[in-house]
């Protein structure tokens, strides 16, 4: 199977919109939505629940009262403030567990922290795994890797062809969770000089990890001066520009009627992405 990420240096470029689109246009795909921290693919596509599964993504202290000798020791020492009167505050806890080494009565432990859920569900373009962090959560790299692994389990166990991914913004963990061994990176920029310097640090980060990437250029026809240097810049760095979706207020009546803008004719922007998905499904075939 071939996994596709689609990416962009922040939020708000269009990358779930261009990766509902491509849902759309794919055959036999699972699609994955990485974007764990603010995940939003699902409004368009509306999925069916099929499974549920907790996510705890790391462990917190707990203190034993009937152990508890009221020492203070652990209160002292945690440089996080997150114990008060012999209580630990769980959206504090970094769990570092040195208050755990520190206890000379055996009366703090460890305890798993529920931190999220991921779901697989099934939307009228195929098979679906998503998740949901929880609010101040940590930890959101692993639960890409989890929404990842789901996805490629279904892939195999119903011979599905493609992975398309709807990848978080930015340059952390949960990207490098995103894009790690892919066959192939869209980034979707805009044209402003943010879009620009965002572009360049996540093709940074696609680079360092030998990851082929392209670039797609979203409504570019509101800055011609700053499209053209979007496209000098991939030009030094040897990167393609696949696609330059025009602005058109279309794509906000797609969202609202919960549709993809193939699904809901945009007229240039769908033929402006069917051409970018074919140019995509073309290097994704002659990927190794």
């Amino acid at each position: 199977m071939k996994q596709l990420t689609i990416i962009s240096g922040k939020g708000g470029t269009g990358k779930t919109t261009i990766t509902a689109a491509f849902a759309t246009l794919a055959q036999n795909a699972v699609l994955a939505d990485c974007d764990v921290d603010a995940a939003d693919l699902h409004l368009i596509l509306e999925p069916e629940i099929r499974h549920d599964e907790k996510f705890y993504g790391k462990k917190i202290a707990a203190i034993d009262a009937a152990r508890c000798t009221q020492c203070g020791i652990c209160q002292d020492i945690c440089r996080f403030d997150a114990i008060h009167a012999f209580h630990v505050d769980p959206s504090a806890c970094e769990g570092c567990r040195v208050c755990t080494f520190a206890c000379s009565e055996k009366a703090i432990s460890m305890q798993d922290k529920l931190s999220g859920h991921w779901y697989i569900s099934e939307t009228r373009c195929g098979p679906m795994v998503h998740a949901r962090l929880g609010i101040a959560e940590d930890n959101s790299g692993k639960l890409v890797s989890v929404v990842r692994q789901q996805a490629k389990q279904i892939a195999e166990r119903e011979a599905r062809e493609l992975i398309i991914i709807d990848g978080p913004p930015g340059i952390g963990c949960p990207v490098i969770a995103s894009i790690t061994g892919v066959d192939l990176v869209l980034i979707v920029t805009e044209p402003t000089l943010s879009g620009l310097h965002d572009m360049e640090r996540v093709l940074a980060t696609a680079r360092h990890f030998n990851i082929p990437a392209v670039v797609c250029i979203n409504k570019y026809d509101i800055n011609s001066e700053n499209t053209e240097k979007i496209r000098a810049r991939c030009a030094e760095f040897g990167v393609e520009v696949i696609g330059k979706i025009p602005y058109d207020k279309k794509v906000t009546a797609a969202m609202i009627n919960k549709k993809s803008v193939i699904e809901h004719d945009c007229g240039k922007i769908t033929e402006s992405i069917a051409l970018m998905w074919g140019t995509i499904t073309g290097k994704l075939a002659q990927a190794q």
